[in-house]
């Protein structure tokens, strides 16, 4: 199973010169709990703004120029990354915009944490047809600890 988790502005934004707009410890929390025990794929540049392998998962960078990366699985396409597992494992893609680009068209799952405010930023989340998808669950918040904009902890399931 291929999900897909982000947090998007609302003017579809979701980054800017490789890393992120805001600082949402709800959002990061729950990023941790949803992938952590699971594979997480990214491209390059997203391992790059991490600038190390994830702890508690099996970590797949695509790149088509990347050589070995420690702790981490380079393959050269998606294809190759989720041949590495079940179809019935679930596979977190957690970016950046090309690989969610890519695999929108593939996804059953997408973990979305709409920011409710508007960012300048060079990275944006393809735009995606919301008739294709169920909600199933949401979560709203009104403000974070430490960040001021309401912000929504969204789950869809794509639509059979």
């Amino acid at each position: 199973m291929i999900s897909i988790i982000v947090a998007v502005a609302d003017n579809g934004v979701i980054g800017d010169k490789n890393s992120l707009l805001w600082h949402i410890s709800e959002d990061l929390r729950n990023f941790k709990r949803v992938t952590t025990g699971h594979p997480v794929v990214m491209g390059r540049n997203t391992y790059l703004s991490l600038g190390r392998p994830l702890p508690g998962r099996t970590n797949v960078v695509v790149s088509r120029t990347a050589g070995e990366i420690e702790g981490c699985r380079v393959v050269r396409s998606l294809e190759e990354a989720f041949a590495l597992f079940p179809a019935d494992e679930e596979v977190f893609v957690i970016g950046g915009a090309q690989i969610y680009a890519q695999t929108i068209g593939m996804a059953d799952r997408l973990y979305i944490t709409r920011v409710e405010h508007d960012y300048e930023g060079d990275t944006s989340f393809p735009v995606w047809n919301r008739s294709q998808w169920r909600l199933v669950s949401d979560e709203r918040f009104e403000r974070g600890e430490k960040y001021p904009y309401p912000f929504v902890i969204e789950v869809y399931e794509r639509v059979k």
